[in-house]
């Protein structure tokens, strides 16, 4: 019975077979320990390069411009104070190696591709009509010609002066031209209005730009921005203000701790520009760029010495980045500074002490470190530094004066880049277009203004006139 048993349980059709269930692989077993890394408050390199690694995420991972900014200025050490307006010698050069910045002579060539048809060309040029920068004639294209041409005639009574800018007439369908005359008088008016007609008091001591080059100042170009608001719709809708507070902090290079604990560490080489221009304008739509981003168009200088050879002091206080307007204001972009020259960099003190060749070099200075620091702003309230550099370039244009004598100043950003670590592979370089100071006027005498100088008012409505190509 058993045998029989057995025998069906073999039988052919009816036999088990175990089968193997396929198991997933296991997953591999996490480390036991966190990885090694260095200590956050370490004195090695690897824990600075740790510190320096965490600043960068939390600054890219802020989520509105103001957190950026904070966190941007938020480690205070001491940093070298940079004044625009400065007695020191040369100093151009060196405000130039600490921007990274070519300055280029004249004024960049603006509307090549605007000139008037060939059709316009043998109409009868008159003196005293400026067009307007969507209609420029060849001679106003070309920038050593609009920035240095002699103009400088004299115009007793705000005459029209034989030696006025002449242009041609404009062609069929081109923007209107401006009437010269009518701007020279508004200019004059303004002047003799300031240094004629009223009867000011003597003013105080290094009080003489207060007294009468700034009210000057002042109201010449608040006339013209709305006189030529209408043919400029960026001039409505800008902001105008006055005495206003620019900041912008910046590293440049490395140099050894000297002095105090951290003693022999590498740092940073901090800069703070603290500007206080007499006038400027901004606008809620951007300049339009003058050259290609990469654009090279000379060399910066390389300057070897500390900075305190210059001579540059260090403070410690509120590192800030402010363009003169709170970070939601909508008009976050530049459009002209106007900076008025103290009675301590008057060209006849200069020229007193044998020293001639610096007077140019002040206004340089303060064009150079103004534009800068303005337009570098600008950048980082649009959201880039340093380890973000800019995608496009940012513009802003400047008039240094003391009242007199006149200088106009064209900047465009290419780089933020300037740390020890992101200029190493960076070809960009900014750019600053300049001219020489040329006088507005020569003298005031019995309520006539002698010897006014046209190409000066053209250039600083051209500036004024400066718009986006789409408007």
């Amino acid at each position: 019975m058993a045998a029989l048993g057995a025998r069906r349980l073999l039988r052919p059709g009816r036999r088990w077979y175990s089968e193997t269930v396929p198991v997933p692989p296991s997953p591999p077993a996490s480390p036991l320990y966190p990885p090694v890394v260095a200590s956050v408050t370490a004195k090695s390199k690897a824990a600075k390069s740790r510190r320096l690694q965490r600043f960068k995420q939390r600054v890219h991972a802020a989520a509105t411009v103001e957190e950026k900014l904070r966190l941007y200025g938020k480690l205070q050490r001491p940093k070298y104070t940079v004044h625009p307006q400065t007695f020191a010698l040369n100093a151009d050069r060196w405000y130039r190696s600490f921007t990274k910045t070519v300055l280029v002579p004249g004024m960049p060539p603006r509307a090549a591709a605007a000139k008037p048809p060939v059709g316009a060309a043998g109409t009868t040029p008159e003196a005293g009509r400026a067009p307007e920068p969507g209609a420029e004639a060849p001679g106003a294209a070309e920038a050593p010609g609009a920035a240095e041409a002699p103009g400088a005639a004299e115009v007793p009574g705000a005459a029209e002066a034989p030696g006025a800018l002449k242009t041609p007439e404009p062609a069929a369908g081109a923007a209107a031209y401006l009437d010269m005359g009518e701007l020279r008088s508004l200019a004059c008016d303004a002047l003799l209005q300031e240094s004629f007609y009223q009867n000011k008091k003597r003013p105080f001591l290094y009080r003489d730009q207060d007294h009468t080059p700034g009210p000057f100042l002042t109201q010449l170009v608040s006339t013209l921005a709305a006189f030529l608001s209408g043919r400029n719709p960026l001039l409505a809708a800008s902001s105008l203000d006055l005495n206003p507070e620019v900041n912008f902090y910046w590293h440049h290079g490395e140099e050894v701790v000297v002095h105090g604990h951290r003693k022999g560490r590498v740092d940073p080489v901090r800069f703070q520009i603290d500007d206080n221009p007499h006038l400027q304008i901004r606008v809620p739509k951007q300049l339009p760029e003058v050259v290609p981003l990469e654009s090279d168009l000379g060399d910066v200088p390389v300057i070897d010495h500390k900075p305190s050879k210059l001579p540059l002091f260090k403070k410690q206080y509120e590192n800030k980045v402010f363009i003169g307007s709170k970070v939601a204001d909508p008009c976050c972009y530049g459009h002209t500074q106007f900076h008025l020259l103290p009675d301590k960099l008057k060209r006849e003190r200069f020229i007193r002490e044998r020293l001639e060749d610096q007077i140019e070099v002040v206004y340089r200075s303060n064009g150079i470190a103004s534009l800068f620091a303005w337009t570098a702003a600008q950048a980082m309230y649009q959201g880039f530094w340093s380890e973000a550099d800019v995608t496009r370039p940012f513009v802003s244009q400047a008039v240094v004066t003391d009242g007199k004598y006149f200088a106009f100043f064209c900047y465009q950003l290419n780089t933020l880049a300037l740390t020890a670590e992101t200029i190493k592979n960076n070809p960009r370089k900014n750019i600053c277009w300049g001219t020489d100071s040329k006088p507005l006027y020569d003298v005031v005498e019995d309520g006539n203004v002698k010897g006014f100088n046209d190409e000066v008012l053209l250039q600083l409505v051209r500036f004024l006139l400066n718009r986006p190509k789409e408007l």
